[in-house]
């Protein structure tokens, strides 16, 4: 057995919003978050069930249905999530991925399960790349965005170290939460034998007799195809073996970053990353832009509560502006966000009479 924490999968093509009769199921186009419009769900659960990691719950107090929002004020406020931000093993990773929502209907669509993981891993779009960056730019994403996206973590172990994988990518729904597979406990049980445990080749020839089968987590990542798994558990073998003799004070073997088609260089980013990464690499989180806050609501507009015309549409009934609960939030997030003491509130500024 191994811990295995799960969230919404903020999918890209997510089957709860597809299933959701009433159009309360939705996903954000400003983050790719998917959120429940609490005024337009009915109860009706369609999404509870179709949901395929049941990470949509019904409850019962209030007759909706509920789900993980990722934290969208914190994350609006360039601040991680709650659960991120509190992982005491600092396993938790929030970064940008740049995509091409043209291709996500053929990346779902093709035919052989096995083809799934590259099939999403091929609309995930380099930041670095500069007709990328072009196109992004002409679709109004903001350079600090594209930055961001260029320093994100998770991209960096998704699609340049290729050692995160979606989980269940067979349910075709393209998540968003990856998972590095775990190396389970081998170098004991190699010491055991009379073996050296650290060696990179035991370590490469004990991969297939891990605690935790390969076979096993190839269901769960890949669609049952062994390979990737088994190409992710030999690179953190390998940065393993590399890493004991750099902090032992020996030679580097070059030939242990070659045996998994990688420099030491990248053996050592990648230890960096995953070991010793500072608070700032493992969240790159750009905040929402304070002209876009109005638009970051998770409720349809109304021109009696704004002030203003519903959807740019006709005329205002409201005789003063009120800021929108959005604002608000954003505001006060923000501000505790860049602040070294909670945020004081009692100015009567954006804040006031947020709840």
């Amino acid at each position: 057995m191994f811990h295995l924490p799960r969230i919404c999968e903020h999918c890209l093509n997510p089957s709860c919003v597809a299933s959701c009769p009433s159009g309360a199921m939705y996903k954000r186009a400003e983050d790719g978050i998917v959120l429940v419009d609490q005024d337009r769900c009915r109860g009706w659960r369609m999404c509870v069930s179709g949901c395929p990691y049941k990470k949509v719950y019904f409850n019962h107090r209030t007759g909706k249905a509920e789900k993980c929002t990722f934290c969208y004020p914190r994350i609006e406020a360039g601040q991680p999530t709650v659960c991120a931000e509190t992982c005491v093993g600092r396993l938790r990773y929030i970064g940008l991925f740049l995509y091409d929502a043209d291709a996500v209907l053929a990346a779902a669509s093709v035919e052989d399960p096995a083809d799934l993981l590259e099939a999403q891993r091929s609309i995930l779009l380099d930041p670095s790349d500069p007709t990328v960056v072009a196109a992004a730019r002409a679709d109004g994403i903001a350079d600090d965005w594209l930055e961001a996206a260029r320093r994100s973590p998770v991209y960096e172990l998704a699609c340049r170290y290729r050692v995160a994988l979606p989980l269940h990518p067979e349910y075709r729904t393209m998540p968003m939460v990856w998972y590095i597979p775990p190396l389970s406990p081998v170098v004991e049980a190699l010491r055991d034998t009379g073996h050296d445990g650290e060696d990179q080749r035991n370590l490469f020839a004990a991969i297939e007799a891990l605690r935790i089968p390969v076979e096993y987590l190839a269901e769960l990542f890949t669609a049952g195809d062994p390979e990737p798994v088994s190409g992710v558990l030999r690179i953190l073998a390998a940065m393993r073996s590399h890493m004991r003799r750099i902090n032992l004070g020996e030679e580097p073997d070059p030939s242990i970053a070659a045996a998994v088609g990688m420099t030491p260089d990248e053996l050592e980013a990648l230890y960096r990353l995953l070991a010793i990464a500072k608070y700032e690499d493992r969240y790159v989180i750009p905040p929402a832009h304070v002209e876009l806050a109005g638009e970051l609501d998770e409720l349809p507009g109304c021109s009696v509560d704004f002030g203003g015309p519903p959807r740019g549409k006709g005329t205002s009934l409201g005789e003063a502006a009120v800021t929108p609960v959005a604002v608000q939030t954003y505001q006060i997030t923000r501000r505790r966000a860049e602040a070294d003491r909670h945020a004081d509130l009692s100015d009567g500024g954006a804040g006031e009479g947020a709840p």
